[in-house]
């Protein structure tokens, strides 16, 4: 399954941007409000969980420096990734578009595709908070 959001314009530098997420805490920052847990657990990865789903962890999986960060989820039952593409769009000014890609059977991905759409969805959009 392969989701991804439309690219959001930031009013950072790349290198800015590429910091901001590579520090896992600051990923509380962009949750959405519904959020019912956010736990860092070292300094690669972190967990949360979302009102009515089950608890994620994601880990820091690879990192291209001022361009892209791929996060994975911690296990290999629901392997998936969420990985943040960062180009300089202008001095002081970035595009941040993010992707989801994941490996679910056909019955997963039909209950999973609309909460990871709007949770993808509201990542982007708070990327202003950076």
């Amino acid at each position: 399954m392969h989701i991804e959001t439309p690219t959001k314009t930031v009013a950072k530098s790349p290198k800015e941007v590429f910091e901001f997420l590579m520090d896992v805490k600051n990923f509380e920052t962009l949750m959405p409000e519904n959020i019912d847990k956010f736990e860092v657990l070292d300094t690669e990865t972190f967990k949360f969980a979302l009102k009515g789903m089950p608890e994620i962890i994601l880990r820091l999986k690879e990192q291209y420096p001022h361009e892209k960060i791929v996060l994975g989820a911690a296990s290999d039952k629901l392997p998936f990734t969420l990985t943040a593409t960062i180009a300089e769009r202008a001095i002081g000014q970035s595009e941040v578009g993010l992707s989801f890609e994941g490996e679910f059977n056909a019955m997963m991905a039909m209950m999973i595709k609309g909460p990871i759409t709007k949770f993808m969805e509201t990542l982007a959009t708070n990327m202003d908070r950076i």
